[in-house]
């Protein structure tokens, strides 16, 4: 169901690469949630068979020479050394372990270096999500219509042009199936306000942008490792000490946007080029992301503010016209658009993060969690919220 080893977000290549060069001998575990915790029944033994099959089949997917060629040409700010390394990358059907737990729901977790682990989130995620869709395809009798879809999506290109709504395509993890990202990505490409797609295969494929900068894995693992009260601070220095003030967009939300706000220097905000908003309410988020710019005396027009949480182009359109001459505004919009069919079903809610990892394996496994704006997002064990409210003067 992946087309490519390309077939995944930019930032997992960012963030790969990040770990790399900072932290290669670092390990992680990745663990697979079902927030709506689904029970599978009767279908579990042939979902886990196919699910499987499709995990086999990814491990003969690998950087063919005229995907390095572009990644080198067009994703110039990880060294050509990165992708040559890339060419040599598997996955490995042994280390995805995949159990369905006592009440039906499916569990899956993955461990391995950080550079290599953080692959697996998009491949079980996509998988998943296709799988899903196809047994209710099955049970119900009911197809997608890929000419609907073209619809839905043209409507959607139309509205954003007219409304002039800068946005880009964020919908590999949940999508419906490969062929209706696709289909979505192909036509989006008429569009003058798509900025570009988070897939990197599609981007190559139709001449598009990839778009992408990290995820909260990338804070969650400084957390775990050195602690919550810099984990925001030390993760940007990180940051831009790999990528020098490329990818400069920063996820906010982690450990809240208040705390990410606090640790937030006049430095690291200068070199930043702007803020993703992924969870609470977004005008208020974006208005202290606005306050905190002017503090420092940073014009906040010279900064965007990216928000990407469970949006759709009406949302957005409301985003934008509060925000104008306010900030710069764009929008990462992802299950609305690879994920909104003719189905009678709501999409996937799951999720595939980073819960524990290591500097080194002489090192001790730590938890990992996170405390989203939103409760519904949290993730983690309780004595680590309490440790890391504690640390962060958090009320959660």
């Amino acid at each position: 169901m992946l087309k490519s080893i390309l077939d995944t977000d930019l930032y997992k290549f960012s963030t790969s690469y990040a770990y790399f060069k900072l932290y290669p001998l670092a390990d992680g575990t990745f663990t697979f949630n079902d927030r709506n915790r689904e029970d599978w029944g009767d279908d579990k033994d042939e979902f886990m068979s196919l699910f499987m099959d499709e995990i086999r089949m990814a491990t003969e997917l690998h950087l063919s020479p005229i995907e390095k060629e572009w990644c080198i040409e067009k994703i110039p700010y990880i060294p050509q050394t990165y992708w040559e390394w890339l060419e040599t990358f598997r996955f490995d059907y042994n280390k995805v372990k995949v159990w369905f737990d006592d009440n039906g729901v499916f569990n899956c977790s993955v461990t391995d270096k950080l550079y290599k682990v953080t692959f697996y989130e998009i491949l079980v995620l996509a998988t998943y999500s296709e799988l899903r869709n196809l047994f209710k395809e099955k049970k119900t009798g009911k197809h997608v219509d890929i000419d609907d879809v073209v619809t839905r999506t043209f409507e959607k290109v139309s509205f954003a042009d007219q409304n002039v709504i800068s946005f880009s395509e964020f919908g590999t993890r949940r999508r419906y199936s490969s062929e209706v990202h696709e289909a979505v990505v192909e036509t989006l490409k008429s569009s003058n306000t798509c900025a570009g797609t988070s897939n990197v295969h599609y981007a190559r494929k139709y001449n598009m942008k990839p778009i992408g900068t990290f995820p909260h894995e990338w804070i969650m693992f400084h957390a775990a490792c050195f602690g919550y009260k810099r984990a925001n601070y030390l993760g940007l220095e990180d940051w831009i000490d790999v990528y020098h003030g490329d990818l400069g967009i920063s996820l906010v939300d982690t450990y809240t946007t208040d705390s990410f706000l606090r640790t937030l220097t006049k430095k690291q905000a200068y070199l930043l080029s702007g803020f993703r908003q992924d969870s609470g309410d977004e005008f208020a988020v974006g208005n202290k992301i606005i306050r905190r710019l002017k503090e420092f005396g940073i014009d906040p027009t010279t900064k965007t503010i990216v928000f990407s949480n469970a949006l759709d182009m009406l949302k957005a359109n409301t985003i934008n016209n509060y925000f104008k001459g306010k900030c710069r505004v764009s929008f990462g919009i992802g299950t609305n658009l690879t994920c909104d069919t003719n189905m009678d079903w709501k999409p996937a809610n799951i999720v595939m993060k980073l819960s524990r990892c290591r500097l080194s394996p002489k090192d001790p496994w730590e938890n990992c969690i996170k405390i989203s704006d939103d409760i519904g997002k949290h993730m983690g064990d309780n004595m680590e919220f309490d440790i890391a409210s504690k640390e962060l003067k958090l009320n959660i």
